[in-house]
C-alpha cells in the first residue's frame, strides 16, 4: 500500500510516469507493507532514482567493460589512477561526472569485479537523476573499489527479497563455490523486472539463469546449489533526493557530529544527528 500525505491514489495517477514507474506503484499498492512518502515529489524522485538504476545496469552491460577480479583490473588512466588494491582513484581536476561517463563510454578500457560494477551504476544513476553540477558537488574525490562509495551514496538494507523492486541491489549467494575462485561466491545483481537481473560477469538474466550460471563454479561434486538471499539494499531515497538543496559544506558539518553506535545482533545501527539508521556491509 502506499500512503502519501495530503494525496490520493487519482493524484499518483495523473503523474507523467513510464510502464516501468508505473508497475512499480502498481507493484507497491498491491504489497501489504506500508509505503509512506512525505509528498508526491518523494514518490516521483524514487521512480526516477530506480528507473535511471535499471537504465544505467543495462547500459553498463552493454559497455564493453569485461568482469576481472581486483589484481587484474584495468581502467583508464587518463581519468583514473590504479590502486596497488586493484581499486579506481579519480585523478585530480578530473569531474567526477566525466570519470563515471568514461566507464561507459570506453568500456573496453575497464575491467571490474560485480561489486564495483554496482556502485558504478549507482554513479551513474544519481548522475542522470541529480544532474552534473549537484552530481560534482556531492560526490567528489571518487575511488571505485569493492563496496567503497561516498558518504552521500547513502543505502538502506532490507531482508526480504519478496518486497524487492525494480532498481533494488540483490545477492544471489554460491555457498560451495570453488576453493580456487573466491570471486565465484556470490553475485551481486540489480532488480531490473519482474523475475530479471543483471550481475556484471554474468550479464542479465532470470533468477534461474543467474543460479545455474553460479553452480558451473561450484566445487566438483558438489550438490549444494547457489540461491537468492534475501538481502535487499537500496538508496535511501528520502536524503538523496535533499542533495540539490543543500551545500555540501552542511552535509560534512552533519558528519562531523560525533555518532552514537549500537550493535543488536548482526545489525549496527547508527544515531547521528537525531536520526537512526541502520548500517549493514552487504556481501562481496
Amino acid at each position: 500500500m502506499i500512503n502519501i500525505t495530503g494525496s490520493n491514489a487519482q493524484q499518483i495517477n495523473q503523474l507523467p510516469l513510464t510502464e516501468l514507474q508505473r508497475s512499480i506503484v502498481r507493484q507497491k499498492e498491491r504489497s501489504p507493507e506500508m509505503y509512506r512518502y512525505p509528498s508526491l515529489q518523494a514518490l516521483q524522485f524514487e521512480l526516477v532514482l530506480r528507473s535511471n538504476i535499471v537504465q544505467a545496469a543495462k547500459d553498463l552491460n552493454d559497455s564493453g567493460a569485461s568482469f576481472a577480479v581486483f589484481k587484474k583490473s584495468r581502467c583508464n588512466e587518463r581519468l583514473w589512477s590504479r590502486t596497488e588494491a586493484g581499486g579506481f582513484k579519480l585523478r585530480p581536476g578530473v569531474l567526477p561526472s566525466d570519470g563515471i561517463r568514461d566507464i561507459y563510454e570506453n568500456g573496453e578500457l575497464y575491467a571490474f569485479e560485480c561489486a564495483t560494477a554496482i556502485v558504478i551504476l549507482l554513479y551513474k544513476a544519481m548522475l542522470e537523476t541529480l544532474g552534473e553540477s549537484n552530481f560534482n558537488r556531492h560526490f567528489r574525490d571518487l575511488l571505485l573499489f569493492d563496496w567503497t562509495y561516498d558518504n552521500d551514496l547513502r543505502l538502506i538494507t532490507l531482508y526480504s527479497y519478496v518486497e524487492a523492486y525494480p532498481g533494488d541491489i540483490l545477492y544471489f549467494e554460491n555457498p560451495d563455490h570453488d576453493d580456487d575462485r573466491p570471486e565465484w561466491q556470490g553475485e551481486n545483481v540489480i532488480k531490473l523486472a519482474n523475475d530479471l537481473y543483471y550481475g556484471h560477469g554474468v550479464g542479465i538474466k532470470s533468477a534461474a539463469g543467474m543460479i545455474e550460471a553460479l553452480n558451473r563454479t561450484r566445487n566438483p561434486g558438489s550438490t549444494k546449489s547457489a540461491f537468492l538471499s534475501d538481502l535487499v539494499n537500496h538508496p535511501d531515497f528520502g536524503y538523496l533526493m535533499t542533495l540539490p538543496s543543500r551545500s555540501r559544506e552542511s552535509v560534512l558539518a552533519e558528519r562531523a557530529e560525533p555518532p552514537v553506535v549500537a550493535r543488536i545482533g548482526t545489525a549496527v545501527y547508527v544515531y547521528r544527528n537525531h536520526k537512526m539508521r541502520k548500517q549493514d556491509r552487504m556481501l562481496l
